[in-house]
């Protein structure tokens, strides 16, 4: 059974960090591009980034130099770290998988995906 979880989501103050992981079990996590999302109350789920199963990185123009993504395959575990947060990054975030070398942003191109956590950024 194929299962992604995400972590570490939680409440955090305006131009603080935190770092969110994804843990894969039940498919060849090695192997695939993993990639973040977000979706707030009302909005179309965002892209954020994707890593690919060699390491490549491509983010979103509305994230880029704030977040890192990141990988341990040994692990089976994806990062995202998330710097100088904003209260417009309240959202829940989701990671997702696919088998494709390249899926890119398109979120219909990933075929797992965990159930997703909570983010808010609130003084």
């Amino acid at each position: 059974q194929v299962e992604l979880v995400e972590s570490g989501g939680g409440l955090v103050q305006p131009g603080g960090s935190l770092t969110l992981s994804c843990t894969a079990s039940g498919h060849i996590f090695s192997t695939s591009t993993v990639a973040w999302f977000r979706q707030a109350p009302g909005r179309e789920r965002e892209f954020l980034s994707l890593i690919t199963s060699t390491g490549g990185t491509y983010s979103a123009d509305s994230v880029k130099g704030r977040f890192i993504i990141s990988r341990d395959n040994a692990k089976d575990t994806a990062f995202l770290q998330m710097n100088s947060l904003k209260s417009e990054d309240t959202s829940v975030y989701y990671c997702a998988t696919s088998p494709s070398a390249y899926p890119g942003p398109n979120a219909a191109a990933y075929n797992y995906w965990g159930p997703g956590t909570q983010v808010t950024v609130s003084s």
